[in-house]
């Protein structure tokens, strides 16, 4: 146990780089590095260095899934349900599998223990088979006869609702339901109909005795659309099976994670499954599992004798690959006249699909202090493709509500809305991010609401973010240092785009006094330790602590190996620059290549795992955790809203955020752009629409499913803060997060600063606030 190790302790950098840093005392392994000095004492670490895999990208020599072609390669297709809600009476896939060219042909929808199937959305696979061609495999789709026997369905949230909705799971047949997907966490809440909850976690005090003590209150209902991840590169798997076990391609967020999966279902050892992701195009939550399109893929495979390759189509992506869920918050604030808040009230339902886990995050029990708070969420069952995580799950939805309600409560108060979260926000860091954001946005140009002259007004808003800092303690690299003095870094942890591997060279160098381009980075590859999940804002978190206690061990060992042949203590020798010397005698040295050849083999490896926090952690579950410090951020927004057109324009966004030690700042803006960006579109553009009386999308594609593009994006301008904790090896924390859930709360109140009219409904389209206006001037528009 690690607790049992041998430990020791040390001094760690605390606080904020630019307010000046304190120290902190911390108990940590004996086998792990010294602290790391602050990024401005550093070489290589809080450095804005060139991406490891920027060349391949550019140049097209980057191996994504798509461009994976082995011999004898087959190509899936997949039958998908027509129907939002059917029995399927009869299915006949001999046609299919009589078609010359056609090798394995299987059933995908699983019966029920004591029925026939079901179908509960449109886009539910049915059926699939794997062919010589694309083309055949699509033609052979087309032979497959299916009788459906349709039944009553209900795709909206309000519909699902009513006492006289057709039910999803009738008598919790969710249980008896595999097709569904449904994990048995469902039924540890009631479900009656279509809803299931509520959820009330962190709720506490007596929400009447709040409300009663309130002197001020404010009201109001928001509501969210569903989001689809819309990935550039789609869900993609190329799969082999043979007699010694299993080997994948696969474009996933967690390579280790999808192992362990496919090793479960298919009743394989571990050390038989080999899953590889060299390159990813993309992923925000929905890349994080197997899939049925996974599972389906290697089934295939097993039948076939052959490997299989299967892609989703566009219009598979946007239908069948998990979306962010819709919601409905009724949300109730209660304060004294200073700011004090006595009471926060959420009643919220939410849709994700068959699926569950709509709720709403836990912006409104844990970002402000408040005594008194209820939090009653819940799921609401529809006939529609499942939901699943998505950058910032919950979150995202329950910040666009709460930070328009302490909006609101402000106003009513005749306060500054920065003021009252002064008040009620107990975070010194973002104090300190609202102090440096309003600063550079220009907040005491900010005027009442509505007070431009003329049909385009402008305004400004802010809001701010909160997620939890989240750890994978499964996480471990090797690290090798060859006689040659080549040094290589290896850990199955992907690169999703974020810059990964970047960041393991960067901190690799550091600790060897090398350079970034001189780390050979190994990674994507379950023949390598067990990595992280790249989601959750914990790679960087999770594998960079073990990565620098690796390279620690191996610089370690070969100062030894020089201090034999010197015959000096190793503790006198130190690196910098490729070269080792004396710490007392820096004349006396020899390069990198060098001292590797008085090695003893030719090869020699460290492996590290990741650690507890030094200071514990909040809470953990399996190999996951969740450490003692949260991730904050806080963005402002300036838009121009044409009252005219309905038109709104963001055009300007200041994001000031924190993340530990930033260990690459140019990667890290650009994933806080990437986030904004994401919360530009979320706020004004993206919906999943459905038709209600036929359950199909009926914009399952990049030209009729809106997203932000050139034209529509506004100036960015990300400030980083280092935010010192002493946590880790490297204290190093994610980003990706934080830096999208505020984004679209922040455009909202600034819309409301513009017009003076409340948008509580995503996205805000040019139609919704036409039709907000008119409801206040008491016309049409």
């Amino acid at each position: 146990m690690e607790d049992e190790l041998p430990r020791r302790r040390e001094k760690f950098p605390f606080g904020l780089a630019h307010l000046g840093l304190d120290a902190v005392e911390r108990e940590i392994p004996a086998d792990e590095p010294p602290p790391l000095a602050p990024n401005a004492e550093l070489t290589q670490i809080g450095k804005d260095i060139r991406r490891w895999d920027a060349r391949n990208k550019v140049t097209g020599a980057a191996l994504y899934t798509v461009d994976v072609h082995l011999p004898g390669m087959l190509h899936a297709a997949v039958l998908r349900s027509p129907l939002p809600h059917a029995r399927i009476r009869s299915l006949d896939l001999s046609p299919a599998a009589a078609l010359p060219g056609v090798h394995a042909v299987l059933t995908v929808v699983e019966p029920p223990a004591d029925g026939a199937s079901m179908v509960l959305y449109v886009g539910q696979p049915v059926a699939a088979l794997a062919a010589d061609t694309p083309a055949l495999a699509e033609a052979a789709l087309r032979l497959i006869r299916v009788e459906y026997e349709p039944l009553p369905f209900v795709v909206d949230l309000d519909g699902a609702r009513r006492a006289d909705a057709p039910i999803v799971y009738p008598d919790s047949e969710w249980q008896k339901s595999p097709s569904a997907g449904l994990p048995a966490a469902a039924g540890d809440l009631p479900i009656t109909g279509n809803i299931r909850g509520p959820e009330s976690k962190g709720s506490r005090g007596d929400i009447g005795a709040g409300f009663a003590a309130a002197e001020i209150v404010v009201d109001g209902t928001y509501d969210t659309q569903v989001q689809t991840h819309c990935c550039l590169e789609p869900h993609a798997i190329v799969a082999a099976w043979h007699e010694d076990g299993l080997d994948v391609w696969m474009s996933t967020q967690f390579t280790a994670g999808v192992r362990a999966q496919l090793a479960r279902h298919f009743q394989l050892p571990l050390s038989r499954v080999r899953v590889r992701a060299e390159a990813v195009g993309g992923g925000f939550g929905s890349k994080s599992q197997i899939g049925v399109y996974g599972r389906t893929a290697v089934a295939l495979s097993r039948l076939a004798k052959a490997p299989v390759r299967l892609i989703h189509r566009r219009d598979e992506e946007q239908m069948d690959s998990g979306n962010r869920p819709s919601s409905e918050q009724h949300l109730r604030i209660g304060a004294r006249r200073d700011g004090i808040l006595t009471a926060i009230s959420l009643h919220s339902y939410g849709s994700a699909g068959i699926a569950f886990g709509a709720g709403v995050g836990n912006m409104v029990t844990a970002l402000y202090r408040c005594p008194h708070v209820e939090s009653r969420q819940y799921d609401v069952f529809t006939h529609a493709g499942p939901a699943c995580a998505m950058r910032g799950p919950g979150n995202t939805q329950g910040a666009f509500a709460l930070e328009q309600g302490i909006d609101e409560l402000a106003e009513k108060l005749a306060m500054d809305p920065l003021a009252l979260r002064d008040v009620i926000d107990p975070s010194p860091v973002r104090r300190e991010e609202r102090r440096i954001g309003a600063e550079s946005i220009g907040w005491t140009r900010r005027q009442p609401p509505g007070a431009d002259q003329g049909p385009v007004k402008r305004g400004m808003g802010m809001a701010q973010s909160l997620w939890s800092a989240n750890v994978q303690t499964n996480a471990a690299c090797e690290l090798r240092l060859w006689r040659d003095g080549r040094v290589e870094v290896l850990s199955s942890v992907q690169d999703i785009g974020t810059g990964v591997g970047t960041v393991l060279a960067q901190v690799v160098a550091e600790e060897l006094g090398l350079q970034p381009e001189d780390i050979q980075v190994r990674i994507g590859d379950t023949e390598f330790p067990s990595g992280p999940p790249s989601y959750g804002s914990r790679t960087t978190a999770s594998i960079t602590p073990p990565a620098r206690t690796a390279a620690w061990q191996i610089k370690e060992a070969l100062f030894r190996s020089v201090a034999s042949a010197w015959q000096v203590d190793p503790q006198r020798l130190t690196v910098q620059d490729g070269w080792i010397h004396l710490r007392d005698a820096p004349q006396r040295r020899i390069s990198w290549q060098e001292a590797a050849a008085t090695l003893r083999t030719d090869r020699i490896s460290a492996f590290a795992g990741r650690s507890d926090d030094y200071a514990g952690f909040r809470s953990r579950s399996g190999d996951a955790a969740m450490a003692l410090n949260d991730l904050g951020g806080v963005q402002f927004a300036e838009v121009a809203v044409d009252t005219e057109t309905g038109v709104i324009r963001v055009e300007r966004v200041v994001a000031v955020q924190d993340c530990g030690r930033p260990i690459n700042p140019l990667q890290i803006e650009s994933q806080v752009q990437g986030g904004v960006l994401m919360g530009v579109s979320y706020a004004l553009l993206e919906e999943r629409i459905l038709d209600i009386h036929t359950g199909w999308m009926l914009n399952p594609n990049l030209v009729d499913y809106k997203l932000t593009g050139a034209w529509d994006t506004p100036q960015i301008e990300v400030i980083l803060l280092e935010n010192y904790q002493g946590f880790s090896a490297t204290d190093a924390y994610g980003i990706a997060e934080p830096a999208n859930i505020a984004t679209a709360a922040a455009i909202a109140n600034a819309v409301y600063n513009a017009i003076g009219v409340r948008m509580r409904s995503l996205p805000m389209t040019p139609a919704k606030v036409l039709h907000a206006l008119g409801a206040v001037s008491g016309g049409p528009r």
